[in-house]
């Protein structure tokens, strides 16, 4: 039996441990997913105000450029008074990390739009809240997407870190793993691990071709 022997590749732990899997996916997904949200939802005001007033440009792409350089140790730890061994304290830190990638991206999509763009709208009657959502986010849409998905993917593989806490999804079968030298179970939850990130990225990839269709009409 593969399994008895610790190989690397071994089916029957797919089979004995499938409930364990899903559970360990699902608890990955879930982390993910509302760790980029959050920070989504974060990063696009933080992009406008550093668009809007020149002077928080500086500012805010400081701060998340030295809470990216924190290493994921160290803002766990400074994290956990605040949140405690919790779900929150991993998904706080990767809401910390994702930020820079998503400022920087949607600014520069932001500043990317032309001036003439902007004041050909103007001329139209368009005001300050219908610029920026029918012409303006639009067309940031492109540079915004690119930081997303790499947001999406870096997030995929910080969840592991989460295991120190215990909330870490495949990321705790992996550290289990590596105690008690269980070689199929790491390989296995590494490579649902990628899996993961290969699929989210193509599926985000596939998003923003929807939403971007003169993009595509450009390229051809």
């Amino acid at each position: 039996m593969q399994c008895a022997r610790n190989e690397w590749i071994c089916g029957e732990y797919l089979t004995t441990r499938r409930g364990i899997l899903l559970d360990a996916v699902v608890q990955h997904l879930q982390l993910t997913g509302v760790s980029v949200l959050i920070a989504l939802a974060l990063a696009v005001p933080l992009a406008l105000a550093a668009r809007r007033w020149r002077w928080a440009a500086g500012p805010v792409l400081g701060l998340t450029t030295v809470l990216y350089a924190i290493p994921s140790l160290a803002m766990f730890s400074l994290l956990l008074p605040v949140y405690g061994l919790s779900a929150a304290l991993v998904i706080a830190g990767l809401v910390l990390y994702s930020l820079t990638l998503l400022v920087r991206n949607i600014l520069a999509g932001l500043r990317s739009v032309p001036e003439e763009t902007r004041q050909a709208a103007r001329g139209m009657g368009y005001g300050p809240l219908r610029l920026l959502l029918a012409v303006e986010l639009p067309l940031a849409l492109p540079a915004a997407m690119a930081g997303l998905r790499i947001a999406t993917v870096s997030a995929v593989s910080l969840v592991t870190i989460g295991a120190i806490v215990g909330h870490g999804g495949l990321g705790n079968l992996i550290y289990s793993g590596m105690n008690t030298y269980f070689k199929a179970q790491v390989l296995t939850a590494s490579a649902l691990c990628v899996l993961i990130a290969v699929i989210a990225d193509l599926l985000l990839l596939g998003a923003q071709r929807l939403a971007t269709p003169w993009a595509r009409a450009g390229a051809t």
